[in-house]
């Protein structure tokens, strides 16, 4: 396809800046929703088609290919069999872990994620959960998944409270995401990671896609990084679930195949 255009102009001109002096750039992705379709159970997820191919070919011509994901980074890895691309740097945990050349290295200590995840079936059963739902336990944060539930935005209202009370009780905070609360520790985000990958490679452009609420930080990154004459780009792969994000965008895609699509329009404009 070809290369689209941002619909707004700071985007387009963190477009052109990438386009530019592509070895001095970053090129960032969420996986979940993004380089990956939304799947019932997360154990199931797997990169879209073209998308190691993708950021293979981005990897040989961009400063910085990364991956910036909730999951535990060894995990991303696996389920998107992201090994192959060279140089790929994959910050997991939102930036509390990092997986490259297949070695992983926490940056943050233990925090309650595992009390949380300890005392949750029993908070779930005491709230009344209906059947369905999930609980994902990704080491140092937890995610209660409701997609598989009768009614699963009745179920996220229904949870809420519990969740945030039990936040309280083991020191984590509460995000949520297309249909997930998420327990995790307080100040860890994408949009941290983001601003600390940036400034370690000394990246002069930057683009990040994603598609949930938790990727809104790390748009918001990318503005504060503009502010600092640093020029970025959002990409939203686009989803009727998380609306927000699109409309926080420069650039609208649908879902990961469009987010294929256009690292690959990337990379071939590059390569020309």
């Amino acid at each position: 396809m070809p290369l689209p255009r941002s619909s707004t102009p700071e985007g387009q001109a963190g477009l052109d800046a990438i386009l530019a002096g592509p070895a001095t750039a970053l090129i960032a992705s969420d996986f979940d929703g993004t380089l990956s379709p939304i799947v019932p159970d997360p154990a199931d997820a797997r990169a879209y088609p073209g998308a190691v191919e993708a950021l293979s070919r981005l990897a040989g011509i961009a400063g910085t290919v990364a991956i910036i994901t909730g999951r535990p980074a060894a995990d991303a890895v696996a389920l998107g069999q992201l090994a192959s691309v060279p140089g790929l740097v994959v910050l997991g945990h939102y930036g509390a872990e990092r997986w490259q050349a297949g070695v992983v290295t926490s940056t943050r200590g233990p925090d309650g994620a595992a009390e949380a995840c300890r005392l949750l079936p029993g908070i779930l059963a005491e709230a009344g959960a209906p059947d369905g739902i999930r609980i994902e336990d990704k080491g140092t944060a937890v995610g209660v998944h409701t997609r598989q539930a009768a009614d699963p935005l009745a179920a996220l209202d229904l949870l809420r409270a519990p969740l945030e009370s039990l936040a309280r009780r083991t020191g984590l905070t509460v995000e949520p995401g297309r249909y997930v609360l998420e327990l995790r520790q307080p100040g860890v985000d994408k949009g941290a990671a983001l601003r600390e990958l940036a400034a370690e490679r000394e990246a002069t452009s930057v683009l990040f896609c994603g598609d949930d609420l938790g990727d809104l930080a790390a748009f918001a990154a990318v503005r504060e990084l503009r502010a600092g004459n640093v020029p970025g780009c959002t990409v939203a792969s686009a989803s009727p679930e998380a609306q927000a994000v699109a409309q926080a965008a420069d650039l609208v895609v649908d879902g990961p195949p469009g987010i294929v699509a256009l690292l690959a329009a990337i990379a071939a404009t590059l390569a020309a």
